[in-house]
């Protein structure tokens, strides 16, 4: 955090504005020009100027000014003694040099005629000859040539103040643009994070945590040879804490800290990215040792001549040009140790990535279940928690959960607790906060038929009954038939910590998945379009199963996964299309092949099924108990020997029926060439 506070004995010194000048000459100007008249002279109406004024023989003399329309009027030295004039006296311009009082005139002739007849009733003495004055308002013209130009001055310093953005600081201007935009973090911006709020991630930190001790004490390592390392390169999903870490550098190391996005090096201007990378590595030599912190490194990193068709960007790549001569060059860098984060480490040029540039490559993966432990436990600090948290039942319940989403269920429990005005956050706030994040908000004033209640409590239990029946499919945690999100009803389960998948398992988490739309079709005989979310899971994962694992037989041990990513983009397959088509026969038939199972499986506990529908609709959510109450313990072994040869059965049938369909249609297309070929050859003897 910047430490603000101004040094003792330092008096902090307000920097003159320049502004204030133009806009007090521009106030002076145009004070001067309206109140010409106006400053110790007081106007006068024209039936004051002749009833009070000329009749009572008090005006000495009148000008009559052409270019302004405007009649000055002098008094006599006895009115000016008069009781009625004695606040003229008091004012700047009492003296016979100055006018006392003003007219304002539509035109000289209409004034020339008004005054004449007017003074035919006077008596010679008494009458006024006016003098006529051709006057120029030198200030006027002044400021109409002036002023133009003094605003233009004004906007032209304002736009060039404008365009600095701020780069090179005071005085800064268009030029400094390429100068680099990264945050400075030294003694006097200390950052308070530390390898203490990063959990989990113990070997990231190793990793991270010898750098900084290699800044601390360099003749540790340099004593027996080691060199210091270029860069390491923080790849991982996103929110698994890749700045998290570079924070706790910045806090740790207590050395100059230059932190910035890749996005900042990108500009419209040519050149600019390239000249702001020479200025980082210029300031960072400058401040050695040192550490430059680049996230989202992709953003100039991206492997250099792709997408050429679609028109590459040079300017990145200079850019990239640029960073990798300052990163490993002739020139030197000595203490300058490079941090880069990215979750797209397959998109990043080769020569980037080489040794020399990033020698290391630290992979921040999502938390394994310790490691969520440990990320909870530091996220709760700072809440107030009652006796019943289970911080390890939490843990269990969040696989796949980065530290960002960990910390959203932390708030989210905290925010529920205070809108039920709880003293402490008890477990069950922290369970609704995992429904809220994974499930969305509940919808319970969503309008749903009795029927179509009827139908989604079958499904959610066809989903549970399944799960809880077969071997591998993970654990039921409770079923609800409360709309949440986009979603009609929701089944929770606990999976377990693998890091290996068999068919098996896949099998059993397949059937699992179809038990909803099995539900539907024996209990109304019909299905509906509510399993969509179940369709798109198994087929995603059939067809992961055959094309990226190898776990079918016919198609092979083969795998068209690519890992680097190159083919993201390409409008072709990496099989032929007669694979493709066998691709999707055996995909098809390892769902169908789930489905039957599913269905014996519901089959065989129909009763049951209908039991726990009945308590789901009474209750609307049921946890795992209940469903051990209907069904009993879970089987350790489930006998599936009828189910596996009525599946048997069921896809020869199936097969037995295709093969018969298509050779009756080869036979008849057979025929129809026969036939034809016969009306060809008899029909070129008769010709």
């Amino acid at each position: 955090m910047a430490n603000n506070k101004t040094p003792k004995g330092k008096q902090s010194k307000k920097q003159f504005n320049f502004y204030w000048i133009y806009v007090t000459i521009g106030v002076l100007l145009i004070a001067l020009n309206l109140f010409s008249y106006s400053s110790g002279s007081q106007k006068v109406t024209w039936d004051k100027f002749v009833n009070e004024m000329l009749r009572e023989q008090e005006v000495s003399r009148l000008v009559v000014v052409n270019n302004e329309l405007i009649v000055e009027i002098f008094l006599t030295k006895e009115a000016l003694e008069a009781e009625k004039y004695k606040d003229l006296k008091k004012g700047t311009f009492s003296n016979s040099g100055s006018p006392q009082f003003y007219l304002s005139i539509g035109s000289v002739d209409q004034f020339s005629r008004d005054l004449n007849r007017v003074q035919e009733d006077l008596p010679e003495t008494a009458q006024v000859n006016p003098e006529y004055d051709q006057r120029k308002n030198w200030t006027g013209e002044i400021l109409s040539w002036v002023l133009p130009i003094v605003i233009m001055i004004g906007l032209w310093v304002f736009i060039m103040k404008r365009m600095s953005g701020g780069t090179g600081g005071p005085g800064g201007q268009i030029f400094n643009i390429g100068k680099s935009k990264a945050t400075l973090f030294d003694k006097e911006k200390n950052v308070k994070v530390s390898f203490n709020d990063v959990a989990g991630l113990d070997e990231a930190k190793v990793e991270i945590q010898e750098i900084v001790e290699f800044l601390k004490n360099p003749k540790k390592y340099t004593e027996l040879g080691a060199k210091i390392p270029k860069g390491a390169l923080l790849v991982g999903p996103p929110g698994t804490g890749k700045t998290l870490l570079a924070k706790a550098v910045a806090g740790e190391a207590q050395v100059p800290f230059f932190s910035l996005s890749g996005s900042d090096f990108v500009e419209m201007f040519v050149g600019v990215g390239a000249s702001r990378v020479r200025d980082l590595f210029k300031q960072a030599k400058e401040k050695a040792p040192a550490i430059i912190f680049i996230d989202e490194i992709d953003a100039i990193g991206r492997a250099r001549g792709k997408g050429a068709a679609q028109g590459g960007n040079d300017e990145r790549e200079n850019t990239l040009n640029q960073l990798l001569t300052e990163m490993d060059g002739f020139g030197s860098n000595s203490g300058i140790i490079i941090l880069g984060a990215t979750n797209r480490a397959e998109i990043l040029d080769r020569a980037l990535l080489r040794p020399g540039r990033f020698d290391r490559q630290i992979s921040v993966d999502l938390p394994e279940l310790n490691e969520r432990k440990q990320i909870f436990k530091v996220h709760v600090k700072t809440l107030k928690i009652d006796n019943t948290v289970d911080i390890e039942f939490l843990s269990k319940q969040t696989p796949g959960f980065s530290g960002a989403d960990i910390a959203n269920i932390c708030n989210e429990a905290a925010l529920i607790a205070a809108r039920r005005d709880k003293k402490a956050i008890d477990q069950q706030d922290f369970l609704d906060a995992i429904d809220r994040v994974i499930g969305g908000l509940e919808k319970k004033n969503k309008i749903i038929t009795s029927d179509e209640k009827k139908v989604i409590a079958f499904h959610e239990a066809g989903h549970a009954a399944v799960s809880w029946l077969v071997k591998f499919a993970n654990p039921l945690v409770k079923v609800t038939i409360v709309p949440r999100g986009r979603s009609l009803g929701a089944a929770w389960y606990l999976p377990e910590e693998r890091q290996i998948t068999t068919t098996e398992q896949l099998m059993d988490e397949m059937c699992a998945a179809l038990g909803g739309r099995a539900a539907e079709e024996i209990i109304f005989g019909k299905i509906s379009t509510g399993a969509l979310s179940d369709l798109e899971k198994i087929t995603k994962q059939a067809y992961a199963m055959v094309s990226i694992y190898g776990l079918n037989d016919k198609v092979g041990n083969i795998s068209y996964y690519d890992s680097t990513g190159q083919n993201e983009y390409s409008f072709s397959k990496p099989y032929s299309e007669k694979t493709g088509q066998l691709i999707d026969e055996e995909v098809s038939k390892m769902i169908e092949a789930a489905y039957v199972r599913t269905k014996g499986i519901l089959l065989e506990r129909k009763e049951e099924l209908t039991k726990l529908a009945e308590l789901l609709l009474e209750k609307e959510v049921i946890f795992k108990e209940d469903v051990e109450n209907i069904f009993g313990k879970r089987p350790v072994e489930f006998d599936v020997e009828r189910v596996e040869k009525l599946k048997l059965e069921q896809i020869i049938a199936d097969k037995e029926t295709s093969r018969q369909l298509a050779q009756e249609a080869e036979e008849k297309k057979e025929a129809e060439e026969k036939k034809k070929e016969e009306e060809t050859a008899e029909a070129s003897k008769k010709s």
